[in-house]
């Protein structure tokens, strides 16, 4: 099975952000299962407001979406991003991966 995380990394309205990427999901399954799992991630995302007065969602690509949350005050951006694990050092096996 493949290793997948979803990204949050701020695009704007960072001024309170903490500026870094952070991973919002983690999870081994399928494409499908990935992509359910963006979806889901994009849907519920809520940075640090408490509830997002409104919720934009932006398709970029099949992997990737922005998302603007509207608080009451203030309005961030997200690029939310599936990724997939190619390469683990720790991983028996895998190019360059430790050996038993």
């Amino acid at each position: 099975m493949a290793r997948w995380i979803v990204l949050a990394i701020p695009v704007d309205g960072v001024a309170d952000a903490t500026g870094d990427a952070r991973t919002v999901t983690e999870l081994e399954g399928t494409a499908a299962e990935a992509a359910e799992a963006l979806v889901h991630a994009v849907r519920t995302f809520d940075h640090s407001f408490r509830k997002a007065r409104r919720r934009e969602i932006f398709q970029c690509s099949e992997r990737s979406y922005y998302v603007r949350l509207h608080g009451l005050m203030t309005t961030t951006g997200h690029l939310l991003q599936l990724a997939e694990r190619v390469h683990d050092s720790a991983s028996p096996g895998q190019p360059g991966g430790a050996t038993g």
